[in-house]
This record gives C-alpha cells, structure tokens and sequence, in this order.
C-alpha cells in the first residue's frame, strides 16, 4: 500500500488525480475501521491532515463554509451559535475520536447513521468539490449522498467542505442509541427552524437508504406556527395536538429496515418522539422558557 503525503491542497489534487484510486485520509475514524477491522486494503492513501485549506471554516456572503478536516472538536468551540451542528458533534464518539474526526469524513463515508449528515441536510447545505487543475463543483448534499456508503465524488476529486445559508432560528440534534455514548445512532433527528423564511427543515438520519428529509412534516410545522401566530409573537403556543401531529409525519417520512441495533418499527417510533420533542425544544428556545 503507498501513502501520499501532500503538505497543500494543490499537491493533494495533484496526487488524487495521478493516483484516483487512492483512499482519502483526514482523522481515519472510519478508515482505519475499514482497514483494521474489515480488512480492505487499497492501493493507495492520501494522507489530507497536513492540508491546512481544509482545516480552516470562515463566513462567506451571508453563508458559512466548513472545511471538511475541520474536527468536531473545533466545531463545539468554534461555532456555539450553530446549536444544531454543536450537538450533533458533541454525540460522535469518545473526546478522541472527536478530536479527529470530521464533517469531511462523514460526508465521504456516506453512512446513514453519520451523525453530522441530518444537520447538513436540515442547514439545506451543497458540498463543494475539487479537482486538479483549478476545476470545483458544488452539489446539494441530497445529490452528493446517492446511497448507503455511495456518493457522486469522481475518482479524481476531493471534497473541500460543507456550505450552508446561515440560518436565524433555534435548531437541535438528537439520537437515540444503546447507551449514550461511543454508539452508533439507531435514528437520528435533526429540526431547524428559520424565521425569516418561516420554515421548519427537518434531517433524519439511521432511517433509510441514506439522510432524508420530512417535507410533510416540515410544511405542516411551519403552518402550525403561522396558525398560532407565533411566528409574529414567540409567546404564542402550538397546541399540543400539532407538536404530535408533527411527529406523526416525521415519523411516516422514515424508511427504516431492522437491523442488529433496532427493528424498523423501534426507529419509526422513536423518530416520531424525537421529532415532537425537537420541536418543542424550539418553540420553547423562541419563548425563553
């Protein structure tokens, strides 16, 4: 096996495009799994943690970009008003694993259960995408992620990150899992309100093929807030009866299977009362309670 080591962005495009079949490698959280524990072996690795371009995230026009060496560590320091995506960090794995791991990762991964994905997906994020010779490309992340460990990356290309309109509106992730840390989510739930489009936005990860979306749910949510008046006053109530309708929709919006960690009806379930109480949790960050 020969291990590339690029020390810029430019050298690393270089390498991918002379070598596509090399394996990317930032925090190796999941790579070295693969390489440990199941035993592939390919040709070639690119060694991307000296590549100081995609350890870097920065505010551009109005949107936020997230360099995909970024760790989940920096991100729980760095981007507090991001309370979605700090949560959702603060749930990978061990302080170590946060340490190296990264957004960058899960999206090359592409595993249903990356806990990073259904925030990506309720910040209606694009990847954004590199090759040699100076060629990027942007896709929305629904594109990029094309199935279970599958993505739209040409064999050529890198990813540079993640970019998302910067979004006013409470939000939050949660998982449900066998324990509470060091697991792998049985489903996922990420609600993210914006108040100046007046919408609700809604991820769902470890419930499908790959990262969905509720767009049934997210409608009726932001009309049940618009009914309330609430989106005008946040002291106003959502009645109860909506918050459970709600999560009745999100939960009909998931595609689980059974597997080892959960059957197909636990994570319909749990996803309905995780979404119910997502949104609660908002309405009540919007009231101060």
């Amino acid at each position: 096996m020969e291990v590339l080591l690029p020390d810029s962005l430019e050298e690393a495009l270089e390498m991918k495009s002379a070598h596509p079949e090399a394996m990317p490698i930032a925090g190796g959280t999941d790579v070295m799994v693969l390489l440990n524990v199941e035993g592939e072996r390919p040709e070639a690795i690119i060694d991307l943690s000296r590549v100081a371009e995609l350890d870097r995230w920065e505010p551009q026009d109005g949107n936020v970009f997230l360099g995909a060496g970024v760790s989940y560590t920096r991100i729980m320091r760095e981007l507090a008003d991001h309370v979605a995506l700090v949560q959702a960090s603060r749930s990978v794995g061990s302080p170590q694993i946060r340490n190296r791991g990264t957004v960058g990762g899960n999206l090359g991964t592409a595993s249903p259960a990356g806990d990073a994905l259904p925030v990506l997906a309720a910040y209606d994020a694009e990847v954004v995408l590199a090759a040699s010779g100076g060629r990027t490309r942007t896709m929305p992340w629904s594109a990029f992620l094309t199935g279970p460990k599958r993505t739209a990356l040409e064999p050529d290309e890198l990813i540079l990150g993640a970019r998302w309109r910067r979004t006013r509106g409470a939000g939050s992730f949660s998982k449900v899992g066998p324990r509470n840390a060091m697991v792998i989510a049985v489903c996922g739930v990420c609600v993210q309100l914006d108040e100046d489009a007046r919408s609700v936005r809604v991820g769902l990860g470890s419930v499908g093929p790959t990262v969905l979306r509720a767009p049934e749910a997210e409608a009726f949510a932001a009309a049940s807030i618009e009914d309330a008046g609430a989106w005008d006053d946040a002291t106003r109530a959502v009645p109860e009866p909506a918050a459970v309708r709600f999560g009745e929709l999100t939960a009909a919006a998931a595609q689980p299977i059974d597997d080892l960690r959960g059957t197909a009806a636990y994570r319909r379930h749990a996803v309905g009362v995780l979404a119910r109480r997502a949104l609660r949790w908002a309405l009540d960050d919007r009231r101060g309670v």
